[in-house]
């Protein structure tokens, strides 16, 4: 039933619907001809209450409507509680990124799942793309990467991530944002959930659900196409586009990166896998995020 009326409020038909969350079409008549009997995946359960979050007024506004409607006329206890729901979503007030909130607590980390304690944090649900490097550039006259012809941003990479920057570029954004780079057990638990989820979506080694080297395309993707891929914490692009920096310093001068890259094949992939590099190292592959204090 939500499915139904999330897609009736952002008036997409079917079929385009189904491809911007990253289903079939089939799939999507099956969740909304059997309404309350079906619960999507929870990966793709993320993905769609990403994107409501980030619908807009005027989307959500409708949604509400609808599902309240309906909610009234059969006693939807589903529709009720989505309503009631707070959402921890939040945008950052300098460069105006969507961000997260990841609870307290323990999660199972690394290789061995380890438990873990981590305090609450915020955390970018997208990379910082070339858009956003853009004006960290022009309000601090930081270096622009070497790929933007003669300093400038191309249009057609404005929503890829942003990548030939160091571990010193991405530390500057950070600061200049008001935000820090996470550390490399923030990344892994906002990557696989408390759970210790083998990757983002779930535990299916499925290369398809991100831009890795297995995918053949060879280049950076828009840091929105990934809907089935999105982590426990609707953050997205958790596993391959590019690696991230992190502030975590395995030893001086290196910085440990994670996430894989569409350089990695799948086997490299995993958000509990390791890997590091100088802190003065950029190329084509290698990109960040960021993370704020949990309101």
């Amino acid at each position: 039933m939500e499915v139904s009326a999330f897609r009736s409020a952002l008036r997409k038909t079917g079929r385009d619907f189904a491809a911007e969350v990253g289903v079939s079409h089939r799939m999507l008549v099956k969740w909304e001809t059997q309404g309350a009997d079906i619960t999507p995946r929870a990966a793709n359960q993320a993905a769609l209450d990403t994107m409501l979050a980030t619908a807009g007024p005027a989307v959500q506004e409708r949604f509400a409507a609808l599902i309240t409607k309906q909610a009234a006329a059969e006693h939807d206890a589903r529709a009720e509680q989505l309503l009631r729901r707070e959402t921890q979503y939040s945008k950052s007030p300098i460069d105006g990124k969507l961000m997260v909130s990841v609870e307290e607590g323990i999660f199972l980390a690394g290789p061995n799942n380890t438990p873990t304690w981590a305090g609450a944090y915020l955390i970018d649900v997208y990379p910082t793309t070339n858009a956003d490097y853009a004006r960290f550039v022009r309000a601090t006259g930081h270096r622009a990467p070497q790929h933007w012809p003669e300093g400038k941003c191309p249009d057609s990479i404005f929503d890829h991530p942003v990548v030939w920057v160091t571990w010193h570029d991405a530390a500057a954004y950070a600061a200049w944002a008001g935000k820090a780079l996470p550390t490399s057990k923030q990344w892994e638990k906002a990557a696989r959930g408390s759970k210790g989820r083998s990757y983002p979506w779930g535990d299916a080694p499925t290369a398809a659900k991100c831009n890795v080297l297995d995918s053949g395309i060879g280049r950076t993707t828009p840091v929105t196409r990934y809907q089935s891929g999105v982590s426990p914490y609707g953050v997205f692009d958790m596993c391959g586009n590019t690696w991230e920096w992190c502030a975590t310093e395995p030893e001086p001068g290196r910085h440990e990166l994670k996430g894989s890259a569409f350089t990695s094949p799948f086997t490299r992939a995993a958000p509990s896998l390791a890997n590091d590099a100088n802190a003065t190292m950029r190329d084509n592959d290698t990109g960040f995020r960021c993370v704020g204090l949990a309101t």
